[in-house]
């Protein structure tokens, strides 16, 4: 039976009816790959809606239907990863009490989502390539091989070039998986779509607190507009979820927004090398999700020094 389906998130209708010439060839590419099989990569800056995207795609295609699974690759120690994507026999390892079936396999005809896919041990990549070239795999500790028919959408937000050059990522994995690459530009580079996505998201903000129906005042929309928004739609919602709770009446008006809403400060002086490498440090572990073995990993530098750089920097 196949697994319940999400509900289309707000972002996903709206991008779907997107304004913007940038955004509406992103769909126009979703609506042409949706009716395939073929494999999908998704790359964006954090924030910008690849998972929506990924949800649209599948939505559109003929497996709207069937399971639509995502399993967070940088978030999950490297052995659970394999274990929740390939599955695994009882005492494949410590803790393997009975037969587990991986996405892979749950999914049947659908569509799996690897989020993150860069942060996949070499190992895991390896496996990972099987998959897309033969749509084959085991689980842990088994023998029998098994088929995969579901698609696999790859999201990430890493630079895979240098992944690829600093030997992080596979060479052949990543143009395996580049076969049908769709960047989702970041939202200050799709300006048109800020107030009617604000607008949409404003509505089920309120529906969803069961706030009176709320609008923006002239100020608001103006400072919303002028705005570069580095953590994209994700920091609109969140935005907007503040301002409608604090506003005291229908109308949102652009103190409600935080100060630095009309423009980032320049800085006039020039950025120290330690200032250079508290920011790299903490851009690192921001990519692996605060899993320190792997950034150390990235830095070339050991666990402890890390955590030592860690703590001088107050990066907790």
């Amino acid at each position: 039976m196949p697994a319940p389906q999400p509900a289309l998130d707000p972002v996903v209708l709206k991008l779907w009816t997107a304004v913007d010439p940038h955004s509406l060839k992103v769909m126009e590419l979703a609506r042409k790959v949706a009716g395939t099989a073929a494999t999908v990569l998704i790359r964006g800056e954090s924030g910008t809606g690849k998972d929506q995207l990924a949800q649209l795609i599948h939505y559109l295609s003929p497996a709207r239907d069937q399971p639509f699974l995502k399993i967070d690759c940088a978030s999950l120690p490297a052995e659970l990863v394999e274990s929740e994507l390939f599955g695994h026999e009882r005492g494949a390892f410590t803790g393997a009490e009975s037969l587990k079936r991986g996405r892979l396999e749950l999914a049947g005809n659908g569509t799996i989502v690897l989020d993150e896919v860069a942060a996949l041990t070499v190992a895991a990549q390896a496996k990972l390539l099987r998959v897309i070239e033969e749509k084959k795999f085991e689980r842990l500790g088994g023998s029998e091989t098994l088929q995969i028919s579901a698609r696999l959408i790859a999201l990430t937000n890493a630079d895979l070039e240098r992944a690829v050059a600093l030997r992080h990522l596979r060479e052949d994995l990543y143009y395996r998986l580049n076969v049908f690459p769709i960047v989702v530009p970041p939202l200050r580079n799709r300006r048109a779509d800020i107030l009617p996505l604000a607008r949409h998201l404003l509505e089920n903000i309120c529906a969803l607190h069961r706030l009176p129906k709320q609008s923006l005042s002239p100020g608001a929309a103006a400072a919303l507009e002028a705005y570069d928004f580095p953590g994209n739609v994700r920091e609109l919602k969140n935005m907007l979820e503040r301002a409608a709770i604090f506003a005291p009446g229908q109308e949102i008006g652009a103190d409600l927004f935080p100060a630095h809403l009309g423009g980032r400060e320049k800085k006039e002086t020039k950025t120290t090398l330690q200032e250079m490498e508290r920011q790299y440090i903490a851009e690192v572990l921001d990519y692996t999700r605060g899993k320190k073995t792997r950034a150390a990993q990235i830095l070339g530098i050991s666990r402890k020094t890390l955590l030592e750089k860690r703590k001088r920097y107050h990066l907790d």
